[in-house]
């Protein structure tokens, strides 16, 4: 006696309306895609440059006399004006404060401040980092490494800002170096470490590509240029 086959299950294929359905989704979705990819960028950019001028349009085309002002005799609004003339209003000031007659003045202005008990205070921290930052020699910020934080086995990127002096390099027995451990997504805030040499491994990544790679929080990686991993020395 045979037994009857057991009939098989038929499986249903989805109508070829839906898979082109589908394909034509994936297909916007995609392109919609690449269109912010290539647009966020541009736009971005030119948002932020149109903020710097409108602030120096704002705050600084109003000073400028009438008969001085392009915008007082063009038909048009001429943005950039006030970026101009605080670009030169800064560059008229540097070039003063390097001849005798302004450099005694800003050692009166700097004396004034001085003897003011709050403003003082403010003011020496304020002159010092941009002394140190701004100037050539200054080696702040220009050199990327890596170290270990929060944890043993967990790494971190961070930027050497000088070497430590004074009472904290004299309390420790290595020679440490200050190191600014920007946080992710948000680099304007972060922590100060004072970290031994030895502990510091030099990067070949640049301070941009360093930069990027943290505000993005890991997403845009710099390019391995190859080398073995150096400890700071």
């Amino acid at each position: 006696m045979t037994s009857d086959p057991v009939p098989q299950k038929e499986v249903s294929e989805p109508p070829a309306e839906e898979g082109g359905r589908a394909g034509i989704i994936y297909w916007l979705r995609d392109c919609f895609l690449a269109g912010i990819v290539v647009t966020a960028p541009i736009a971005i950019t030119v948002y932020l440059t149109w903020i710097v001028f409108h602030f120096f349009d704002y705050y600084i085309t109003p000073m400028i006399p009438s008969q001085y002002n392009p915008n007082s005799y063009l038909p048009f609004f001429l943005p950039g004006v006030g970026l101009v003339v605080g670009v030169s209003f800064f560059i008229l000031v540097g070039w003063f404060a390097r001849n005798f007659l302004g450099r005694l003045i800003v050692r009166m202005s700097e004396g004034f401040l001085h003897r003011v008990p709050i403003i003082r205070v403010f003011y020496k921290a304020v002159k010092q980092i941009f002394e140190t930052v701004m100037t050539s020699q200054s080696q702040a910020f220009r050199e990327v490494v890596m170290l270990e934080f929060p944890r043993q086995g967990s790494w971190a990127l961070g930027f050497v800002t000088g070497a430590v002096k004074g009472e904290v390099q004299r309390r420790t027995e290595d020679d440490v170096v200050n190191v600014f451990l920007p946080a992710a997504l948000n680099p304007t805030s972060g922590f100060l470490l004072f970290v031994p040499r030895r502990d510091l491994i030099s990067m070949s990544m640049t301070v941009e590509e360093a930069f990027k790679m943290i505000v993005s929080g890991g997403i845009i990686a710099p390019p391995d240029r190859g080398g073995s991993a150096k400890t700071s020395k």
